[in-house]
């Protein structure tokens, strides 16, 4: 993988050990005070001395927990990037800018599309994403902010330009699939692929999100629905096609138990019937297992003739 991200090597100590030094230079400071009465001037320069180096050693302190990374400048210089968790004591004229490199959830709200045929529908987003190149987040992105901004703000800035992205991929990637196979014969459509139209998704996104550092763990379709103003009309079309399904699996199965009761009354020869009968006898039996309601029978007191 391409980066210019680096191991911070520049002048870090234990923050605990500064601490010892700054507790020695306040006692040297009580001391001079103390020791040498008489001699006003040399007290003076010594004291201003030693609370220079008091003031200028309080500003290096720096605390990092897991998870968390210290972008460090040096007047306008990238030095490398602090990972190691710790409390430690630099240089105070690096500039520290904190990033947090935990995962991150974003909910993409539903966004209008069109998919493969043109339909307008309503897919939405979640996702998570977290940064891997500290330098290219921090420099590679116009987040908006000052050196002096916090932490928070530039982290949603980042959120905010993963958004933009994000909403770019869904775009491209929902126009790639139909909705359903209802109008086009796909092995592949957004509501059937599953894992494959997630996994494009996810592929996607990080081929955006590279170039600004930012890596996306996992990526998932969590809304789709057709846009309001075909909702109504695409019902009705898969409420037709269900009907057709469900009409043909009837005709089918009482095609089949007619075709049982007429080889079971000619083997065990319960009843002779000519061709005309057969065919009264099929229709009737079709009309009895095909009807919506409850057929009501009628009793014929006399022959199959009358």
């Amino acid at each position: 993988m391409n980066t210019q991200e680096k191991e911070f090597n520049g002048l870090r100590v234990s923050g605990f050990f500064m601490i010892l030094i700054q507790i020695i230079i306040i006692a040297a400071m009580i001391f001079v005070a103390t020791k040498f009465e008489g001699n006003e001037g040399w007290i003076i320069v010594s004291e201003l001395v030693l609370f220079t180096i008091l003031m200028f050693s309080l500003i290096g302190f720096v605390m990092i927990e897991p998870n968390e990374a210290r972008v460090m400048i040096f007047f306008g210089k990238y030095k490398g990037t602090m990972k190691q968790n710790g409390f430690f004591w630099v240089n105070p004229f690096y500039v520290k800018k904190k990033l947090v490199i935990r995962a991150r959830n974003l909910d993409i709200e539903p966004i209008k599309v069109n998919d493969k045929k043109g339909n307008p529908v309503m897919i939405g987003l979640i996702l998570v994403w977290r940064i891997k190149d500290t330098y290219k987040v921090m420099f590679d992105i116009d987040n908006k902010t000052d050196a002096q901004s916090k932490m928070n703000e530039r982290m949603n800035s980042y959120q905010q330009f993963v958004a933009i992205q994000s909403d770019a991929a869904l775009r491209n990637i929902a126009g790639q699939f139909a909705y359903d196979n209802n109008e086009i014969d796909d092995d592949i459509t957004l509501r059937s692929g599953g894992e494959e139209v997630n996994d494009k998704l996810e592929i996607e996104l990080n081929k955006r999100l590279f170039l600004a550092g930012i890596e996306v763990v996992e990526a998932r379709i969590n809304y789709l629905a057709y846009a309001p103003e075909i909702a109504a009309v695409m019902l009705r079309r898969q409420q037709a096609s269900a009907i057709i399904a469900a009409r043909e699996k009837i005709v089918e199965g009482a095609v089949s138990m007619v075709k049982m009761a007429l080889d079971k009354l000619s083997s065990e020869e319960i009843v002779e019937l000519d061709d005309d009968k057969k065919a009264a006898m099929v229709s009737n039996l079709l009309v009895v297992l095909c009807a919506d309601e409850q057929a009501k029978p009628v009793v014929n007191t006399g022959t199959l003739y009358q």
